[in-house]
């Protein structure tokens, strides 16, 4: 067994969520999960198919987005994996539980703007997803103004009153 480090290529700006499936019947279940939750949604969506003809499989709203799909997919090349770009603009926060509640998604590894590696597992049969390095380590302990701060933030954004 290899271990490999993938890095998710991407702007900055931009949220992704990445999961794991367990059907080719996800690529059409997570699109309407997603135009669903939130209409006119800018997305592209890949799957690798672990079994048949083993294709990355994809869709989405946003030729971009499909693009950066692809591409990440590909590189992560983890059978049954997905992965989902939201275009600037839109946020895992608001699709995160309808992607959960689709019947063949397992697990998500993280839903995230942070620069993000993942870390795979290759083995004589294929590649696993063994988990994800979301962001940087903590560098301290939230004092006062850290907590005011976030807190702003979020009335900022409208998630708190």
């Amino acid at each position: 067994m290899e271990l490999i480090t993938v890095r998710i290529e991407k702007p900055a700006n931009v949220n992704f969520i990445l999961g794991q499936t367990h059907f080719i019947k996800s690529v059409e279940d997570i699109h309407e999960a997603l135009v669903t939750a939130v209409p006119g949604i800018k997305f592209g969506l890949a799957f690798c198919e672990a079994s048949g003809a083993c294709l990355v499989r994809w869709s989405g709203t946003d030729e971009a987005m499909i693009e950066l799909a692809r591409q990440n997919a590909q590189m992560i090349g983890a059978g049954h994996s997905f992965i989902v770009f939201l275009a600037e603009g839109f946020y895992p926060i608001n699709v995160l539980n309808a992607i959960k509640m689709v019947p063949e998604v397992c697990r998500i590894f993280c839903a995230t703007a942070n620069p993000t590696q993942v870390i795979v597992a290759q083995t004589e049969q294929g590649r696993a997803i063994l988990g994800v390095v979301d962001g940087a380590s903590p560098r301290g302990v939230e004092g006062p103004e850290e907590i005011a701060w976030r807190k702003e933030l979020l009335r900022k954004f409208g998630y708190k009153l």
